[in-house]
C-alpha cells in the first residue's frame, strides 16, 4: 500500500506540474485564435450542439457546455477522490495533520472573498465574491516543481493538500451560492441515487462499474436540478471505497486511471475553451474597474495575506507546526503560489456572470492576469529565500 501511495503521489506531482505547462501553452493558443481571424469560427465550434433529445431525456448542449459541465464533472470527480484518500490516509488523516492546510486554506479563501467584497459592494458584479477564492492546483504544482530541490519536500505537500481543502470549499460555494433555481424532483432522484451508492459501498461492493454508471445518472439528474453538474462528480467520489491498509483500493485504481486525462486533456481543453478572450479596446482599464482591482487584489494580496496570517496564528496558538524543514518566508512565497486562481476561478466567474459576457470576459482577463501575477511573485520569492544560507535541501 506505502507503495501504491508513493506511486499515485510522484505520478499525480508528474502530471500536475506537466500539465500545468500544457495549461499554459493551451492559454496562449486560446489568446492567439481568439484574436486572429478563426477567433468567430472558434466561437462558432464551441456552440454546435450535440447530443439529443428523446422522451423527455434531454442530453443536446453545445460544446462549450459538455466542456464545462461535463468534462469538468471529471476533473471534480479526480478532486473528490483525492478529499476522500487524503482524509482516509493522507496528509488530512488525522487533526495534526490536517490543521495547517485546512487553517490556512481558511484564511486563504476568507481574505480574498472580502478584498474583493470591499471593491465591488453595491455593484453589479458584487456576485463574483468567490472569484478569487480558488487556487490552481496544476500551476501552482507546476512553479514550485520548477524550484526543484530548493524548497522542502514538505512544502510541496502542504501546498497540494491546501489546494486540496481549497478545492473542497470552492465545489461547496459553488454548490451553494452558484446554483440556480432548484427543481426538487430532479434533485431527490439524485439524492436517492446516492444513497443506493452509499449502500453498495457499506455492502462491500468494489467494482467501480457499480458507482461511476450511477454516478452518470446523478451527474444527469443534478444538471437539471439547478445545482452546478459538476458535484456529481465529487458526490460519486465520496461513494467510491477505499481503505487505510496494504490493499490497493478501488478508489486509488480510479485515480490512477483518471490523473493523466484530466491534467493532459480535461483542464487543457477547458483551458482552450474558455480562455479565448478576445483584446478589445478599454479591456486594459478594466483591470482597474472595482470586479478588476477585487480579483487581482484578490488573488495576489489576499491570497497570501490569508494562508500566511492563518498560518501564523494557528502556528503561534500551538495548534500546528510548520512543515518540516519551512520558514515564514517559504510560506509567504507559498501564499503567493497560491494566488495562482486560473481553472476554478474562470469556471467561477463563468458561474458568477453568466447572462453578461462582457462582464465576464473581463472577469477572465482579471484573473489571467493575476494568476500570471502570482505565479512570477511566488516563484522569485521562492527562489529567492532558497539562496539564503542556512537552508537544507530536501529531496522529494
Amino acid at each position: 500500500m506505502k507503495r501504491t501511495l508513493i506511486r499515485l503521489f510522484q505520478e499525480f506531482f508528474r502530471s500536475s506540474s506537466v500539465g500545468g505547462i500544457i495549461l499554459f501553452l493551451c492559454v496562449i493558443l486560446s489568446l492567439l485564435i481568439a484574436n486572429s481571424s478563426s477567433g468567430t469560427a472558434f466561437e462558432n465550434l464551441l456552440a454546435v450542439p450535440l447530443g439529443f433529445s428523446v422522451s423527455g431525456v434531454d442530453l443536446s448542449y453545445p460544446v462549450l457546455i459538455w466542456i464545462n459541465d461535463g468534462l469538468m464533472a471529471v476533473f471534480f470527480l479526480l478532486v473528490g477522490l483525492e478529499i476522500k484518500r487524503e482524509l482516509i490516509e493522507g496528509e488530512l488523516a488525522s487533526v495534526k495533520k490536517a490543521a495547517l492546510p485546512i487553517l490556512a486554506a481558511l484564511g486563504g479563501v476568507l481574505v480574498p472573498a472580502l478584498i474583493y467584497f470591499l471593491f465591488n459592494k453595491n455593484t453589479e458584479t458584487a456576485g463574483g465574491w468567490g472569484i478569487p477564492m480558488a487556487t490552481d492546483i496544476a500551476f501552482a504544482l507546476a512553479v514550485i516543481t520548477l524550484l526543484g530541490d530548493r524548497v522542502p519536500a514538505s512544502l510541496k505537500i502542504f501546498l497540494a493538500a491546501l489546494a486540496i481543502v481549497d478545492d473542497l470549499a470552492a465545489i461547496v460555494v459553488i454548490a451553494v451560492f452558484y446554483s440556480t433555481e432548484l427543481h426538487t424532483n430532479y434533485l431527490a432522484y439524485a439524492s436517492v441515487t446516492f444513497l443506493g451508492l452509499l449502500i453498495i459501498n457499506r455492502m462491500g461492493v468494489k467494482s467501480l462499474v457499480f458507482y461511476l454508471i450511477p454516478g452518470l445518472f446523478i451527474w444527469y439528474f443534478i444538471h437539471h436540478s439547478g445545482i452546478h453538474a459538476t458535484i456529481a462528480g465529487v458526490l460519486t467520489a465520496l461513494t467510491i471505497p477505499t481503505t487505510p491498509d496494504d490493499t490497493e483500493s478501488s478508489l486509488e485504481k480510479l485515480e490512477h486511471v483518471l490523473i493523466k486525462p484530466v491534467h493532459f486533456v480535461i483542464m487543457p481543453v477547458f483551458a482552450l475553451a474558455n480562455t479565448n478572450i478576445r483584446f478589445e479596446s478599454g479591456m486594459v482599464d478594466g483591470l482597474t474597474t472595482p470586479l478588476g482591482f477585487g480579483i487581482i487584489a484578490g488573488l495576489v494580496i489576499g491570497k497570501p495575506l490569508g494562508i500566511s496570517l492563518f498560518s501564523w496564528l494557528s502556528v503561534k496558538a500551538g495548534w500546528c507546526v510548520l512543515p518540516e524543514g519551512a520558514r515564514w518566508p517559504h510560506m509567504i512565497g507559498l501564499g503567493i503560489l497560491g494566488g495562482i486562481g486560473f481553472t476554478m476561478s474562470i469556471f467561477i466567474a463563468l458561474l458568477s456572470f453568466p447572462d453578461l459576457p462582457a462582464i465576464s470576459a473581463k472577469a477572465k482577463f482579471a484573473v489571467l492576469t493575476g494568476s500570471v501575477l502570482a505565479g512570477l511573485l511566488g516563484y522569485a520569492v521562492l527562489k529567492a529565500v532558497s539562496r539564503k544560507p542556512g537552508f537544507e535541501m530536501e529531496e522529494i
